[in-house]
């Protein structure tokens, strides 16, 4: 089943929640994660706790919303717009991301909060 989260950066907290794979629950399982993001385009990144390989879900496409754990760096990853390699409006990861959650409404938002540094993301 997919576990409910928050996810909080200053005084914009966000309802979201990750899906029923191995990878999610492993992330589910490292909660909470209080840590400083980094930026890449708007897309919020950092390491977490988790080793996991790539997986079914892996993949370069994502939308607005969408949060992927990148193998490569143990990261998880935050999109809420276009990143550097980006064409048009939606986000492209460096690398294939397994897609482990999905931010329930606005996720840009978030482009409001860039350079907020802290982030924390816990059971909801």
């Amino acid at each position: 089943m997919p576990v409910k989260i928050r996810i909080t950066v200053q005084d914009i907290m966000l309802n979201a929640q990750l899906f029923d794979t191995q990878c999610a629950k492993e992330i589910a399982g490292a909660l909470p994660i209080i840590t400083s993001s980094h930026e890449w385009g708007d897309e919020f990144y950092f390491e977490i706790p988790v080793n996991m390989p790539s997986d079914e879900t892996a993949t370069t496409v994502v939308k607005v919303g969408d949060i992927g754990y990148w193998p490569p760096g143990n990261a998880l990853a935050i999109f809420f717009g276009p990143t550097p390699m980006s064409k048009g409006i939606d986000p492209v990861p460096a690398s294939a991301v397994n897609l482990v959650g999905k931010i329930n409404g606005d996720a840009t938002v978030l482009k409001s909060l860039k350079g907020a540094g802290e982030i924390r993301i816990e059971r909801g």
